[in-house]
């Protein structure tokens, strides 16, 4: 009740990004986790095949972030977040619709697509809807967005009692709704586009070191919150013997997320610098993962030996709700408001190339420490939060980080 309260305090536009985000969320993981099941089992592809699909899926929305970014800028956030959900609805009903690989390319190209358009356009549009109080507005943000992606597997898991095509279409239905939704409620804002070209901007904020070097610190951050899919579900299940213990992991997170998120961001608001808690956030990020390594490699049948897991996953959720809306109110400040989006797009494009090689990273640890030094992937990760944290508590020394908008004050009589 606390959430919808705070919720109300913000203006429509705020208000329903946050709903938007919340079905993007479910809608999403309503199939993709159950995609590279479906053409296997049910289409039977190779694995190959079916890297290149998922592959084709992620670099689609990776490698264009900077597109969605600049026609935010130019075109209007509102315009391409509305694209970005049509474009979806279009790539998931082709999922339900075809079997052959080229629909099943095309559907990945507009899915990938769709999510270059719509998620930097959304945090611009956040961002500038939110004034002075960004901070808050994306702690929200995150709390959508968590809900979404557990409230996602659950019910995509049901339809899936029914079959794929079923659980596609219903999620094409959301990013439908969600389409018709924002057409007919989301306030258009009149665009002031940047004067230079779009390679010219393009090259001002590549230029922009600082920016650049604070993405990159970044990658520890995207790389870490990765791990709630990959190394700690594995964990959970290692620990326990149990497959269903992997969904604790994402039912922790969500209630720590929904119980804490708000009421962290606004404590610490008033106490330090923003580039304190996102260097906080990191390395609590890091340290989540030492419990888990203590018992790494071992085995059992009970829950009681996924406790440490469990208080990883909660650390690690603590230090992404610490970290992220100090990350997502800081992104406008390195450059000019009218390239908002831009930077958006920029950000997510480095972190995301190097949160890719950071999961490589990870992934060559699981494999190498399969015999005997079962612990290393989990030292791995910490290490990363700690190489991040550090990054950010440089630049904030070196003066290279913007400092956050103070609030007006009030002309005199």
């Amino acid at each position: 009740m606390k959430t919808w309260h705070e919720m109300r305090q913000f203006p429509l536009a705020v208000r329903l990004l946050l709903v938007n985000q919340l079905g993007v969320n479910t809608g999403f993981y309503l199939l993709i986790p159950y995609l590279a099941t479906h053409l296997t089992e049910n289409l039977g592809m190779s694995a190959a095949v079916v890297g290149i699909v998922l592959g084709v899926r992620n670099l689609s929305q990776q490698g264009l972030f900077i597109i969605g970014g600049s026609a935010s800028d130019r075109l209007g956030a509102r315009g391409v977040i509305i694209a970005g959900c049509a474009l979806r609805t279009v790539g998931f009903g082709l999922f339900a619709l075809g079997d052959g690989l080229a629909v099943l390319l095309a559907a990945s190209v507009l899915s990938g697509l769709a999510g270059a358009l719509f998620n930097p356009a959304v945090r611009a549009y956040l961002a500038q809807e939110a004034g002075e109080r960004k901070a808050e507005a994306f702690a929200l943000f995150n709390v959508f967005a968590t809900t979404g992606a557990l409230i996602g597997p659950l019910l995509g898991s049901l339809l899936l009692l029914v079959d794929f095509r079923t659980s596609a279409l219903t999620a094409a239905a959301v990013f439908a709704a969600l389409t018709v939704a924002q057409a007919l409620v989301l306030p258009a804002r009149e665009v002031e586009p940047s004067r230079s070209g779009i390679v010219a901007d393009w090259r001002e904020v590549v230029g922009n070191r600082a920016f650049l070097a604070f993405a990159l610190a970044m990658v520890g951050m995207f790389t870490l919150e990765n791990q709630l899919y990959l190394l700690l579900p594995s964990g959970a299940r290692q620990a326990t013997g149990w497959d269903g213990a992997a969904g604790l992991v994402f039912l922790v997170g969500t209630l720590v997320n929904l119980t804490l998120q708000l009421r962290l961001t606004r404590a610490l608001k008033e106490r330090g610098s923003r580039a304190r808690w996102i260097s906080a956030g990191l390395l609590l990020m890091g340290l989540a993962f030492l419990p888990p390594a203590l018992v790494a490699g071992s085995s059992s049948d009970g829950l009681l030996d996924a406790l440490p897991v469990l208080l990883g996953t909660l650390l690690l959720y603590v230090g992404v709700m610490i970290a992220s809306p100090f990350v997502m109110e800081l992104i406008p400040g390195f450059g000019r408001p009218e390239l908002t989006g831009t930077y958006y797009g920029i950000f997510y494009v480095v972190s995301g190339i190097a949160a890719a090689l950071g999961n490589t990273v990870v992934g060559w640890a699981m494999d190498t420490g399969e015999h005997g030094a079962e612990w290393l992937p989990w030292v791995c990760c910490a290490l990363f939060g700690l190489a991040s944290a550090l990054g950010v508590a440089w630049l904030h020394r070196l003066n290279a980080l913007p400092a956050p908008p103070k609030p007006a004050v009030p002309a005199a009589a």
